[in-house]
Parts: C-alpha cells; structure tokens; sequence
C-alpha cells in the first residue's frame, strides 16, 4: 500500500470517527474577522494547532486560514509561496473582481491534498475531484482542504506563463 494511499485511508477514517453531527457543527463559512486578519502564506503550527488527538484532524483550531488567491486581469494570483504541513488542515479564499473570465486550474495540486468542502455563495460542495475553478463574473469560492503529498505544486491561470499567474504551493 503506498504512503499517499495510507494518508487518504487515514483521513477518511479519522473524518467517519467525528460524533455524531460534529462535522455539520463545525461548517467553514464562518466569517471570523482575527483569523482574517492573521491570515499569512506560511502556515506556522502554534498553539494547539495540529494537536489531532483521536479524531481531531479536522477541529476547527487545527484549520489555518491562508492568504487569499485574487483573479483579476493584470493583478497577481498570490503574493508570495505557501508553505504547508503534510496532515496540515488549511483553508484559501479565492477571490475573482471580474475583470476578466479566468480560471485555476492545478492537478496535480489536488490530487496531492483531500479536499473537503468547496464553497460558493454559501453552498457547500463536497467533491469527489476538482481539476479547476473558472469564474465568469466577480465572486468568491473558499476550499478546505488537508494537504497529504509533500512536494511542489502550482495552481495557474490556463495558457498563461507569467510567474505572477499561478500560485505555488509547498508541502513538507
């Protein structure tokens, strides 16, 4: 059985071992205005972030709230790299201005990460894959996900090749 098979096992488990309603107790569209505000590329564990415990993976105070991604003609998906723990339970806005009809597409970034929920305007999608978002207008998605495979991935705007165009991500 491979590492990354292991992984997945792992975190499907740990996710069918929540009480009884705890996963719809703890929905990711809350709009906390500190843990905006602290949101940073480098996601650091502090405190009691990333103390799992038997079924705690997914507790919210081990969730980290990463800098947004922004689509917007001329303007750059992300400031800087994002730095992420393998196991690491992490949280990105993507936010388009609708300057202009783009898309981020990455799959090898998804495949290295479980993703747990997609949300747009306060629907929550449950995928069992995702290769792209495209946004024909202005508006905000919001993933959550658990970062599984180390190594190197981007996601980037289609058939564009500028380094401002893609955002990378580095899980360790």
């Amino acid at each position: 059985m491979s590492i990354k098979t292991s992984l997945t096992a792992f975190v499907v488990m740990a996710a069918l071992a929540l009480p009884a309603g705890a996963q719809e107790a703890d929905d990711d569209d809350d709009d906390d205005a500190p843990a905006a505000a602290a949101a940073t590329t480098e996601a650091a564990a502090t405190g009691a972030q990333f103390d799992y415990g038997p079924s705690g993976i997914m507790a919210r105070a081990n969730r980290a709230d990463l800098a947004p991604l922004t689509l917007g003609s001329g303007k750059n998906v992300a400031e800087a790299p994002y730095d992420l723990k393998s196991g690491g339970y992490y949280r990105i806005k993507i936010v388009s201005d609708g300057s202009q009809e783009l898309a981020l597409s990455g799959g090898d970034f998804f495949r290295a990460v479980w993703v747990n929920e997609v949300v747009i305007n306060d629907i929550e999608i449950r995928p069992m894959g995702v290769h792209s978002l495209e946004f024909d207008a202005a508006g905000e998605a919001e993933i959550s996900f658990i970062a599984i495979q180390p190594g190197s991935y981007s996601l980037s705007i289609p058939g564009s090749t500028g380094e401002t165009q893609k955002a990378v991500f580095n899980i360790r």
